[in-house]
């Protein structure tokens, strides 16, 4: 496969609905393939989904990963040859409030989608976002891929199971799978406002001081979603290297929340604005410190991030400005226009 030969390939995008999976698929559109989706309801006529146009532009197949005849049936019936795995429960919160829908999401939703890739003659590239959370907590840090997953709460044992029966699908059965552990993705198009970034760019935005739900310390790796779209991309297209493999993908330079914070508000030239600590620590749930050495991604195929954060950070606050109607400062678009 090579990057022109995505026209008139036909590939499944589980989670289509979704931020990254809205994003990609708008991509793989793009690129002439025939882009087929599984989500388990209809998108929000907000979603970024609906703003990108997809909704004409994509076969949508209603129902639940969990149901293995329809995710056996949607890849027969469009003869899939490409699938990205996306789907799943994506929020740490809500896997430590709630651990069974979540594990039966994001574990049984992935043994289905590769039993029903198993048997499959087209299918040429199988690819399971896993991440960064996987490899639950490590003394040493940056995480590289030889680490043993060793997670701790739901979310992350949820994803490191996924992780692991996708490897075992290829040294098992041969499936031409690909693991991706990715650092926090953020960017235009991403509406859940309980993840740090667009929840403190609609504080900036709403002139409101952000609220952080720890003490500010925890330090995080931030990718922004065209370089995502980029390696995903890249990982299915140089398949015959990629495939039996998990891949990481970062700038491997952590952040600290609160400095997150503080650099989304000087950019939104609301400098005058504070974010309020009101968590002791770490949030119950979630890792302390994590970020990734993306090393092996970029000496087998020579990738590495374009967008380093604050740029992204500018973009990102111009389209949330567009989409929440909300000016931005006069300092902000002029920093923007540079």
């Amino acid at each position: 496969m090579s990057a022109r030969s995505w026209k008139g390939r036909s590939v499944l995008v589980t989670g289509i609905t979704g931020f990254v999976g809205s994003s990609l698929a708008a991509r793989l559109v793009k690129q002439g393939a025939r882009v087929v989706g599984i989500a388990k309801r209809d998108p929000l006529r907000e979603s970024h989904f609906r703003r990108l146009g997809l909704g004409e532009q994509v076969a949508l197949v209603r129902g639940r990963l969990e149901n293995f005849h329809l995710v056996q049936e949607t890849i027969r019936r469009h003869a899939i040859e490409v699938v990205y795995h996306l789907g799943a429960q994506a929020l740490v919160g809500a896997a430590y409030q709630a651990p069974l829908p979540t594990f039966k999401t994001n574990i049984e939703g992935t043994w289905n989608v590769l039993e029903a890739c198993r048997d499959r003659r087209k299918i040429r590239a199988v690819l399971i976002a896993s991440s960064d959370k996987a490899y639950g907590t490590h003394k040493t840090l940056p995480y590289r891929e030889a680490f043993p997953l060793q997670p701790r709460y739901p979310y992350d044992v949820s994803k490191a199971c996924m992780d692991l029966l996708a490897r075992s699908y290829f040294f098992t059965y041969g499936l031409p799978v690909v693991v991706t552990r990715f650092s926090n993705i953020y960017g235009p198009g991403d509406l859940n406002f309980s993840r740090i970034v667009p929840d403190v760019i609609r504080s900036a935005l709403q002139g409101k001081n952000p609220i952080l739900r720890s003490d500010g310390t925890p330090e995080r790796d931030y990718l922004y979603i065209e370089d995502v779209v980029d390696l995903y991309l890249l990982l299915a297209e140089q398949i015959r290297k990629t495939q039996g493999e998990a891949f990481n993908a970062g700038h491997n330079r952590p952040v600290s929340v609160r400095r997150l914070a503080e650099t989304i508000l000087r950019l939104a030239g609301r400098p005058d604005l504070k974010p309020r600590i009101t968590g002791r620590g770490t949030p119950r749930g979630e890792i302390d410190r994590q970020w990734l050495d993306g090393g092996k991604v970029r000496r087998l195929l020579g990738w590495s991030p374009k967008v380093p954060l604050e740029e992204g950070l500018r973009r990102a606050l111009h389209w949330y400005s567009q989409y929440l109607g909300t000016p931005l400062a006069a300092t902000a678009r002029l920093s923007h226009r540079r």
